[in-house]
């Protein structure tokens, strides 16, 4: 019984180092759509802009931060590499099958800019040739409502 269980033993080790002599493995390709979702901050914090999350990407970090007055929040707002990107309608857009493949409803509703709030937030992003597009909803309900867009 020992002979064939020390058999066994090498010959797995014998598969495991064919295995790493095969070379290193390719490298994946990144998702042509992806998203990040957030938690709104805590009730209570501190005034001023605080942090929500913080998601670091091959393109760069993407920060959610959040206005706070009297302890509530009353505008978030994505900064992509560090840069604060205000909420227009007229940003990149990230496109209606991406959209969907994220559960984002289509049509979905602007919010005005300075006011994005929500019950969570979702950043949409999608590689488009050589730039990425990333956009920012907050959830109200059971509907996501844009806040912002950018390039990456």
């Amino acid at each position: 019984m020992k002979r064939s269980s020390v058999a066994g033993v090498c010959a797995v080790a014998l598969m495991a180092g064919v295995a790493l002599m095969a070379g290193p493995a390719q490298a994946k390709e990144p998702a042509a759509c992806q998203a990040i979702s957030f938690r709104p901050i805590a009730a209570g914090s501190p005034d001023g802009v605080q942090d929500a999350g913080l998601k670091p990407t091959k393109s760069g970090k993407i920060e959610i931060k959040a206005e706070v007055q009297g302890g509530a929040a009353k505008n978030y707002f994505m900064a992509i590499k560090g840069n604060k990107i205000d909420g227009t309608d007229k940003g990149p857009k990230v496109s209606d099958g991406c959209l969907k493949s994220k559960h984002v409803a289509l049509p979905y509703k602007t919010q005005p800019a300075g006011a994005c709030t929500g019950e969570r937030f979702r950043v949409v992003i999608e590689t488009q040739g050589a730039k990425k597009v990333a956009q920012f909803f907050g959830l109200h309900g059971s509907a996501w409502e844009h806040c912002s867009s950018a390039t990456m």
